[in-house]
């Protein structure tokens, strides 16, 4: 998927920090209320939202753990973005004038976290032997 939008992230300005801010706190309020944190023993937690400058369209950054298909949680999600849309804006109407769209990602740190833990545990197995 080729994506048209820039996202700044170190030039973040103070509003697109507190529209994120806001959108991650009611998206994951949304998700715990409709069952989407906790799916088949793994839970799904949004890491972070990002927005364009003229604030009308977010990425969202979702963090899977023990999720056994992370792709096919991912398009659940985007199959749901509408109706979570639908949610989100009831909740942020007088504080947004418009209710940007939303890009689910998947935010990968937490396995590569993972993956070097298991890298330097190996280096200092054979360190050790």
């Amino acid at each position: 998927m080729e994506n048209k939008f820039i996202f700044l992230n170190m030039a973040d300005t103070k509003r697109q920090k507190q529209v994120g801010k806001l959108i991650q706190k009611e998206l994951s309020d949304i998700f715990k209320r409709e069952g989407l944190n906790i799916v088949g023993g793994g839970m799904i937690s949004i890491t972070s939202v990002s927005l364009t400058p003229d604030l009308l369209e977010a990425r969202i950054y979702l963090s899977f753990f023990k999720i056994t298909d992370n792709e096919q949680m991912l398009n659940l999600i985007r199959e749901r973005s509408w109706e979570i849309k639908k949610q989100l804006s009831e909740r942020v109407k007088h504080q947004l004038r418009r209710i940007p769209e939303l890009h689910y990602m998947h935010d990968d740190t937490l396995d590569q976290v993972f993956k070097m833990e298991e890298l330097l545990k190996k280096i200092r197995d054979q360190d050790k032997g």
